[in-house]
């Protein structure tokens, strides 16, 4: 399967590759920015990785790579995911701390959004998110998203927040 790459003003969603696991694994391990995903060591970071491509190929859609367009570097990952078991289609990001506070997880998670529903003719999507990861909770709030319910995923509790289907985005300001 050959994965899509879109494109922004400042950033490209790509195909993750092996040469990303040494970000990504700094990102897994770090803290500030594994607190909400699970902090992992790199081994099983670059099962994370293995897992994400194989989405690809088994689900015909998935994460991508994003990278900073002027530097070429991997700032974090946005994009669409649902392994078997998982309650419905979700719209995720995550961005290395750097990378965080500049706009990058909006624009990368909008992008994928509308490839959901332009590409795909999805109508819906959620994220799920922690109710302490403010972060997060600004994204889907830029992005448009609203908090529909609590769920328990994975042993967490957390927020289900539903995004605007493609016929209210219009009545949307970005």
């Amino acid at each position: 399967m050959n994965v899509p790459v879109l494109e922004t003003e400042r950033l490209r969603l790509r195909e993750r590759r092996e040469a990303d696991l040494d970000a990504f694994a700094a990102f897994c391990a770090d803290p500030a920015t594994a607190r909400f995903v699970g902090a992992t060591d790199r081994q099983v970071t670059w099962r994370r990785m293995a897992a994400s491509i194989g989405h690809w190929h088994l689900r015909g859609f998935g994460r991508w790579a994003v990278e900073e367009k002027a530097s070429g570097r991997w700032v974090g990952y946005a994009g669409l995911w649902s392994p078997e078991g998982w309650p419905e289609r979700e719209l995720i990001w995550g961005l290395a701390a750097a990378s965080q506070g500049r706009g990058y997880a909006t624009e990368a998670a909008r992008h994928a959004r509308d490839f959901a529903y332009r590409e795909l003719g999805w109508s819906t999507l959620a994220s799920h998110i922690d109710a302490a990861n403010e972060g997060s909770l600004g994204v889907a709030r830029r992005l448009g998203a609203s908090h529909e319910r609590d769920i328990e995923l994975l042993g967490q509790r957390v927020g289900v927040y539903r995004h605007p289907g493609p016929g209210q985005l219009s009545n949307l300001t970005n």
